[in-house]
Parts: C-alpha cells; structure tokens; sequence
C-alpha cells in the first residue's frame, strides 16, 4: 500500500515515532491512522520493556515551585546518558513529573507511578515515562522525589 507523506508526518509530530516506524504503522493499519497510531504506542510500550535492564546512571535533578511558594517538589530522574539528559523530551517529563508530584503528593516512587497523569487522565504516570522511552531510545528511571508545603 502506497502510504501519503503527509500521513507519515501527522504520525510523526503526533507520536514521536520516526519516519520508517510511521511507514510501516500506516502500512501495517491499511491508512487507517487511529490504528496505527495505536500500533506506535504498543511498539513504543515493547521498546521501553526491553531497556528496562539498562543502567540509568545520568540524568537531572527538577524543582517545581507552586502555589506563590507554598508548595515544591524536586524529582531526580535518570537516564542512561548526559546526551539524553540535555534532550528538551527528557526535561519536559522531569518537570511534568515535578509538577505532578506537587499536585498530588505521592508517598512513593510505585504510588506514584500509578498514579492518574493530571493533563491526561487516561494516562498513568508510568505511560509517561514509557512514552518518552520510546522516543529517546534509553531507559528512564524516577529515582527519588521530595515535596515540601509550608507549614507541614
């Protein structure tokens, strides 16, 4: 089948996957692009299991302050190198999962991970992190967190 370069190009911007991956997706869905924007997630969900046994060694502390200063939280999260430490996907999940952990207060690092994303609620934070596996390449770890209120 004959795919549109246009297509290839939605897919792309809309998921991350790249160009061949958005191809054969569109290929493998018959034009079909709910399908295969479906099959770039559960690719995307296959890749991030396999690096799961990968070293996360790099990465960057994240502070969120919100509430005029009422309420922060500082996340480490790892990666396996400094390249993609730099990378703005990389940043953007650690201070997605800063914000998150100052609105929501996690108790743990597993709770946390289950827990609702609250820009998406049809998405775990867990879904987040894999996501962004996909699209860097590397394994990615939410190491350890904090959150602090005033008074509290």
């Amino acid at each position: 089948m004959q795919v549109n370069i246009s297509d290839i190009k939605k897919l792309r911007e809309k998921t991350g996957a790249g160009i061949a991956d958005s191809r054969k997706a569109l290929e493998e869905a018959g034009g079909d692009f709910k399908k295969a924007e479906e099959l770039v997630k559960s690719w995307g969900i296959e890749k991030a299991a396999s690096k799961s046994d990968r070293v996360a060694g790099a990465g960057l502390v994240e502070t969120y302050i919100h509430g005029g200063g009422k309420v922060g939280a500082m996340v480490e999260l790892n990666c396996e190198t400094d390249f993609v430490a730099r990378t703005d996907e990389f940043k953007n999940l650690a201070h997605e999962l800063a914000m998150q952990i100052a609105a929501m207060d996690p108790k743990d690092v597993k709770e946390f991970e289950a827990q609702d994303y609250i820009r998406d609620s049809s998405k775990k934070i867990s879904d987040l992190v894999k996501e962004t596996i996909a699209k860097v390449g590397e394994n990615i770890v939410i190491k350890r967190f904090i959150r602090f209120e005033l008074g509290s």
